[in-house]
């Protein structure tokens, strides 16, 4: 939607840039008016979708960036209760689930996902990389050390995160991708 000024039209009420989970692709992109920054492999709850307490499912809708740790923490190091225990975790290490890396604390929106920050949904680092790109999370949505590490760069607080069961690909412009736009 565009305002018209005077006689120009203002992009002021376009969304700048967001953060788009699909929850079918288990993918997250940022993405600036349409266009394509970077794109990245994820994994979203595997009990499946909602925002009912208890039931680790990933919520639904647009949701913001409430809160953000770990600044300048090693990729390999472990966070509980958005702390630093000081262990380090690494990636695909036996029988070990904790979070890593950053934490990226979503708060929602909209009814549909009011409960995600009582529910510490986060957008966070795994040592379970090899997860990653399959539902395998408790309700989060976790992401490789290096990856999480390059978005919290990225994100500020009060920036949406929507959360949908399209496909990236629905939120980007037709045209050509941008060069700044990566795949890993």
């Amino acid at each position: 939607m565009f305002a018209i000024l005077g006689g120009f039209v203002s992009e002021a009420s376009i969304p700048s840039t967001e953060v788009i989970i699909s929850v079918p692709d288990q993918m997250l992109a940022l993405v600036d008016r349409g266009r394509l920054i970077a794109r990245y492999p994820i994994s979203t709850s595997k009990f499946g979708i909602g925002d009912s307490a208890g039931s680790y499912c990933t919520p639904l809708g647009t949701l913001f960036v409430s809160a953000k740790f770990g600044d300048k923490l090693p990729p390999v190091a472990v966070i509980k209760n958005r702390v630093p225990t000081g262990e380090v975790v690494t990636a695909n290490a036996p029988g070990r689930d904790p979070i890593v890396a950053r934490v990226i604390w979503l708060r929602g929106m909209e009814a549909q996902n009011r409960a995600a920050r009582d529910r510490c949904i986060y957008i966070h680092g795994t040592p379970e990389e090899r997860r990653i790109g399959k539902p395998a999370s408790f309700g989060c949505i976790r992401m490789r050390s290096r990856d999480v590490i390059a978005l919290y760069s990225s994100v500020h607080i009060g920036m949406h995160v929507i959360i949908s069961r399209k496909q990236i690909g629905d939120f980007i412009q037709a045209g050509e991708p941008s060069l700044l736009a990566r795949s890993d």
